[in-house]
């Protein structure tokens, strides 16, 4: 029995002892709530959801223990990761296409090669009969998201702005078809033929191997290379020139566009053209064509000889360590650089004390 409440005073109900509250609790707590609907579920007892202890307690009790994956299971799963890896790799080869490459003429890129600052891929441009080198520069992701945007189209307009002067000026490079810095892509002509590295080491690769013979093959029968190295010394001239400094001169860096076909008159006493021997005549042929410069991503615009003097010590360096039993023949280079640049000699004089900086900086490490 409740015990019943005390009497009111002046109008109001005296303050509850102790006991009385303890009762009322007692009998609030018994009553259900018409609002709890949900059951527990091990008892019959309804419960209040907006209790926290109530509900964290029901969500471990509802929470059954997972069965071991099994071997079909573990076998999809691994299945699954090596496809997710496997077209995670192939997105990196790949990057949103500029609408003129997703014309219907276009042919769908192909990866010829992957440095560290960009990739190559050879594409057509708006013909199919108009192959061209695409060039992207994909994001970095050890830069700044900001910084590496601002590089990267900075670094793509001013290759075609350098690339379109030196066309104007006659330098043999290729030719801008489009570009969009933006999006971190330039596409340029396609250049037909072989790289000078290439073709060197294959002319070289016909020499005797002997170092007594071949020095005597080299005196008798340097004229193609002779005529090779001038080549390249008159289109270093005319890009110094013109005020800009390629930066990475290198014979991989220069290819070795193919002269147009001609035809050919045989003799009786079977000569072709004055030469006596189809051997001799193959080998000239090895070395003739156009040097075209490529790869303008870290040129720089400069009128000092302190920079011409840079890039040629560079290209001699690159020359030395990729054709060492060329290495006497680098002078013809030099000459001929001489002969084709009003400035030449001054740029020649400064290539000495960068030859000495160069030697004392590796003698000291």
């Amino acid at each position: 029995m409740c015990p019943s409440a005390p009497p009111e005073r002046n109008g109001r109900q005296a303050p509850a002892s102790p006991k009385q509250k303890f009762a009322i609790i007692n009998k609030t707590t018994a009553q259900p709530n018409p609002s709890a609907t949900n059951l527990s579920p091990d008892t019959n007892r309804t419960f209040n959801p907006r209790d926290p202890l109530e509900n964290y307690s029901t969500r471990l009790m509802d929470t059954s223990p997972q069965s071991p994956p099994t071997k079909k299971r573990k076998m999809a799963t691994s299945t699954s990761t090596a496809a997710a890896a496997s077209s995670e790799q192939e997105q990196e080869h790949q990057f949103p296409l500029p609408p003129i490459l997703t014309h219907p003429s276009a042919a769908p890129p192909t990866l010829i090669t992957q440095g560290a600052e960009g990739r190559l891929y050879k594409t057509t441009f708006f013909s199919p009969d108009i192959p061209c080198a695409l060039k992207y520069r994909p994001p970095k992701p050890y830069r700044h998201p900001i910084l590496d945007a601002r590089l990267t189209k900075a670094r793509l307009a001013f290759e075609a702005k350098v690339l379109e002067r030196c066309r104007r000026e006659g330098v043999p490079v290729p030719a801008v078809y489009a570009q969009n810095a933006a999006a971190g892509w330039i596409a340029v002509e396609w250049i037909e033929g072989a790289p000078v590295r290439v073709k060197i080491n294959e002319w070289l690769g016909q020499r005797p191997k002997n170092e007594e013979e071949e020095k005597a093959a080299l005196e008798k029968d340097q004229g193609p290379l002779v005529e090779l190295m001038k080549r390249i010394g008159s289109a270093i001239a005319g890009l110094h020139r013109t005020g800009v400094v390629h930066g990475d001169l290198t014979t991989s860096n220069m290819m070795l566009r193919p002269p147009p076909v001609k035809t050919t008159t045989t003799t009786e006493e079977g000569e072709t053209n004055g030469v006596s021997s189809e051997e001799a005549q193959e080998k000239a042929k090895l070395l003739e064509g156009d040097v075209v410069i490529i790869d303008f991503g870290l040129a720089n615009q400069s009128q000092s000889d302190e920079d011409r003097a840079t890039d040629l010590y560079v290209l001699e360096r690159a020359f030395a360590s990729t054709h060492p039993r060329a290495e006497n023949l680098f002078e013809h280079l030099l000459e001929s650089y001489k002969q084709s640049f009003k400035k030449g000699a001054s740029v020649l004089h400064k290539l000495e004390d960068v030859r000495m900086r160069g030697r004392k900086r590796s003698m000291i490490g």
